[in-house]
C-alpha cells in the first residue's frame, strides 16, 4: 500500500487549498480511505474518511461545510478541497487507508500513512 500526498503550500486566511493523494497497491474500493492532520505541538486528528464501497463520508465537526472529500477511480485518488481556511488549520495533513471501515474519522485507525503534506495558513 502506498500513499503520496500532494497540494500542500502557504495561504492566505479566508484562502483555499485542494489535497491529492494518489494511492497504490491495493483495491481501491475495498478500502476505506481519509485525511488527518496534526498541528504543531497537537496530537494527529482525523479530518474526514470514506468508505468507497457504499459511498459513505465522515467529516470531524471542524471540516463539516468548508472541507470536502472526494475520489477519482480512474486518477485513484483522495482529494480534499478546503475552503475558508484559517490559521488553526496549519498544520501536516496526511492521507491514511485501511481496509476497516471508517464509520467515525475521529475513532477510525488506519494502518496505512503517507508521507505528509504541509498546510501553512497566515492571518
Amino acid at each position: 500500500v502506498q500513499l503520496v500526498e500532494s497540494g500542500g503550500g502557504l495561504v492566505q486566511s479566508g484562502g483555499s487549498l485542494r489535497l491529492s493523494c494518489t494511492v497504490s497497491g491495493f483495491v481501491f474500493d475495498d478500502y476505506a480511505v481519509g485525511w488527518f492532520r496534526q498541528a504543531p505541538g497537537k496530537e494527529r486528528v482525523g479530518v474526514a474518511c470514506i468508505n468507497r464501497n457504499v459511498g459513505q463520508t465522515d467529516y470531524s465537526e471542524f471540516a463539516k461545510g468548508r472541507f470536502t472529500l472526494s475520489t477519482d477511480s480512474a486518477k485513484i485518488t483522495v482529494s480534499l478541497q478546503m475552503n475558508n481556511l484559517s490559521a488553526a488549520d496549519t498544520g501536516t495533513y496526511y492521507c491514511a487507508a485501511d481496509l476497516y471501515p471508517c464509520l467515525t474519522v475521529g475513532y477510525w485507525d488506519p494502518d496505512h500513512w503517507g508521507q505528509g503534506t504541509q498546510v501553512t495558513v497566515t492571518s
